[in-house]
């Protein structure tokens, strides 16, 4: 079985470090929250949530290329999915 759930993105932070002497390398700290209500089409989120879903996803990402997939306030559906 597997489980939908959506998640709305609330902050992209950006992280500069300096790995290398001369190089600027960084990461970007996402957070996402739970869908609720009509927002998105929370109806979604009831597959796992019977009232107000809660919580929080982060993630740190490297990947330029990725972290430019995702915008602030945009709604993203996840599929949660047993592999082993």
């Amino acid at each position: 079985m597997n489980v939908k759930a959506r998640f709305i993105c609330t902050e992209i932070k950006h992280v500069l470090t300096h790995s290398q002497p001369n190089t600027n390398t960084g990461f970007a700290n996402l957070t996402f929250v739970p869908v609720f209500g009509s927002y998105g089409d929370g109806e979604v989120n009831k597959t796992w949530a019977k009232y107000t879903p809660s919580g929080k996803l982060e993630m740190a990402v490297t990947n330029p290329d990725a972290i430019a997939a995702f915008e602030l306030g945009k709604v993203y559906e996840l599929t949660f999915e047993a592999v082993a």
